[in-house]
């Protein structure tokens, strides 16, 4: 048994990743999977709760996410790449959390009321979308994840976790009502830790809208294999409201944080910075092409490393059978554990995963 804490973390298959993901979550797996025991899940079956009618490209966008992280660093053997519908423990956890869960306080949760907003959907949901957020807490918990990479955003579901964690604990486990999270009896007596959002440096990136965060689905997003002359095009679209170069320009840009996350050379970015802010005669065309150049350089290796997997399914498909039964070990272990504390342990069961191609 390792003694690595485990890290949780994943994305749901609805294109391919783009920089947002990158600096929000991605950057900060490449450096846990060193230390941690990193599972990294491909939720397809979330990706239902609002396209059920499009399996075929959610098999898709599930191959070319893991294409994307393999050409951002992300490396199958330290880490564990899971594909969330292969994973029985967590479908049976979403069904038991659900129960430890008011509806009402499922709905208040202010990622799952943004993403009712942004994607439209009005009244026009499935009991599935809601439910999803019940099972973003069964994925992490079915790892027993101590950390779990993100970007602010999904601060909102990782708190909704550690309430299901902590309310299991204390209901099932005999943890004292007045045990703080991080006391270690909480862990040692309960089946779960208490999982820390853990957001990376780049809390939400903005799109190259410069008003929206970076989304496909808003049409705003830098993706890892865009040309140079595609994100200098994209980047021509930034706005930031500025007239002339002789006007001051907003420090809190969205340009000014795409200068000081593209642009290496930190004396430069920073004389960039100053000229912008005083307007001292400098255009949002000039600073415009000074990132998309430093941006395509960033992209250049990923997009190198991501060809070498291009029309290989059947590769891609190993990885993702390899992590997955790895991660089976460890659901499965931690279901047992849960169902003999809250009473449903009648007796051991044991899955198999088949190996044949």
């Amino acid at each position: 048994m390792s003694t690595r804490e485990a890290i949780l973390t994943g994305d749901t298959p609805t294109g391919q990743l783009h920089l947002g993901h990158y600096f929000g979550s991605v950057r900060r797996r490449i450096e846990l999977q060193e230390t941690h025991d990193c599972y990294f899940l491909l939720a397809n079956m979330h990706a239902y709760t609002t396209r059920s009618d499009a399996p075929n490209e959610i098999y898709t966008d599930t191959l070319e996410i893991v294409r994307d992280y393999l050409a951002m660093g992300i490396d199958p053997v330290k880490a564990a790449v899971v594909l969330q519908s292969e994973v029985p423990a967590i479908a049976e956890l979403t069904f038991l959390f659900a129960m430890l869960l008011p509806f009402n306080r499922v709905m208040r949760n202010p990622t799952l009321k943004e993403e009712i907003k942004v994607k439209g959907l009005g009244e026009n949901y499935s009991f599935g979308f809601p439910l999803y957020a019940v099972g973003q807490t069964a994925d992490i918990l079915a790892f027993r994840a101590h950390a779990v990479p993100v970007g602010e955003d999904q601060v909102p579901h990782i708190e909704l976790t550690r309430e299901v964690a902590r309310r299991f604990n204390k209901l099932y486990c005999g943890v004292d009502e007045n045990i703080e999270d991080d006391d270690p009896i909480m862990e040692e007596k309960g089946v779960f830790p208490i999982p820390r959002a853990d957001v990376g440096k780049v809390g939400k990136l903005m799109g190259t809208d410069g008003v929206n965060k970076m989304s496909k689905s808003l049409n705003n997003a830098i993706l890892i294999t865009d040309t140079p002359k595609k994100v200098k095009k994209k980047l021509g679209q930034l706005y930031t409201g500025r007239q002339s170069m002789t006007d001051p320009g907003d420090p809190d840009s969205s340009l000014m944080q795409y200068v000081e996350l593209f642009i290496k050379d930190e004396a430069r970015a920073a004389e960039l910075k100053d000229k912008y802010v005083r307007g001292d005669n400098i255009g949002d065309g000039h600073i415009k092409v000074e990132v998309a150049e430093s941006i395509s350089e960033l992209l250049a290796p990923m997009q190198e490393r991501r060809a070498e997997y291009e029309g290989n399914d059947d590769t891609i498909i190993d990885i993702i059978r390899d992590g997955t039964a790895r991660a089976n070990v460890k659901t499965e272990e931690t279901l047992a554990m849960a169902k003999e504390a809250c009473g449903l342990g009648f007796f051991n069961r044991s899955i198999s995963f088949g190996d044949s191609k």
